[in-house]
Formats: C-alpha cells, sequence, structure tokens
C-alpha cells in the first residue's frame, strides 16, 4: 500500500471499545470502559481520511481529519470536538511496518503535554489506537486511552 492510503482502512462503520483513564494525568487513576460508534470516509485517492465517532452513554463525539503530506511523506491528523466546535493542535507522522505513530503538542487540564497516538493491530475488520501522554517533555509517557475498532456488520 502506499503511504497515501495508510487510513483506508478506517472508510466504513465500525463499533469501538474504549478504556480510559478517569485521570489522564495519573497513573494509578482507575480505568473506565465505554462504547462508541464510528464512520470513516476516504478522500483525494486516499490522501485524506475523514470519521465521526460518537460516545453515546458520554454524551458527545468527535471528528478526525487526516491529510497526507507527500512532500513530507507524513500525515496531519486533526481532532475536533463537538463540545468546544474547534480544531485541536495536529499530531503527525507516519505508518511504517503497519504501525502508525503520531505526536504533537496539546495541554490537559490547563497543563502542557506531549501526545503520542499509535495505530496497531490494523486488519479488514480490526484495529487499535492508543494515546498517551508526557508531561515531561517525551521522557515518560503515560497510556491513557485505548480504543479497539471491530467492523460493524
Amino acid at each position: 500500500m502506499q503511504p497515501m492510503n495508510d487510513f483506508d482502512f478506517l472508510a466504513g462503520h465500525w463499533t469501538v471499545a474504549n478504556r480510559w483513564r478517569t485521570d489522564f494525568l495519573d497513573a494509578d487513576s482507575d480505568w473506565e470502559e465505554f462504547p462508541a460508534v464510528t464512520h470513516g470516509t476516504r478522500h483525494f485517492d486516499g490522501a485524506a481520511s475523514f470519521d465521526e465517532i460518537d460516545f453515546p452513554t458520554k454524551g458527545f463525539a468527535g471528528l478526525t481529519l487526516r491529510l497526507y503530506d507527500p512532500e513530507r511523506a507524513q500525515w496531519s491528523l486533526y481532532w475536533a470536538s463537538r463540545r468546544t466546535g474547534t480544531l485541536f493542535p495536529p499530531v503527525t507522522g507516519r505508518f511504517e511496518d503497519g504501525r502508525g505513530e503520531f505526536h504533537g503538542e496539546d495541554s490537559h487540564d490547563g497543563k502542557p503535554v506531549r501526545v503520542r497516538f499509535v495505530w496497531s493491530g490494523i486488519t479488514e475488520d480490526s484495529a487499535r489506537w492508543e494515546q498517551y501522554f508526557s508531561t515531561d517533555g517525551g521522557e515518560n509517557w503515560l497510556l491513557n486511552w485505548t480504543m479497539d475498532f471491530s467492523r460493524a456488520a
């Protein structure tokens, strides 16, 4: 697959099993599980990907726009939440050997954080997304959210 088609797998309907820490910055916080549903589409011959996700038990939704930059051979991923109506700062990166890793700068609860997204375990019917935060410039990473995707019937 060409790099600009890395996110083609997300096209279609998915159910998502979410697991997140009750405090994204505390390694000792509890984990909470909840469902989601998402629908992804592919655009620009695979160089763009869009999905909208709904978290029905949480009362919020969001969307992700992914754009491939062929000059840099990397993706930029932009998240927006219906709660805020704004785009979050992008994470950028690429896939290597079936695993995508993306980094960026953001803040959480007023604290600056480095963010890492990881896509892995990608098949026709499943995928995994993980979110990590670092408060020390990337020296240490805390896994704080996972999503396990299953293709909807």
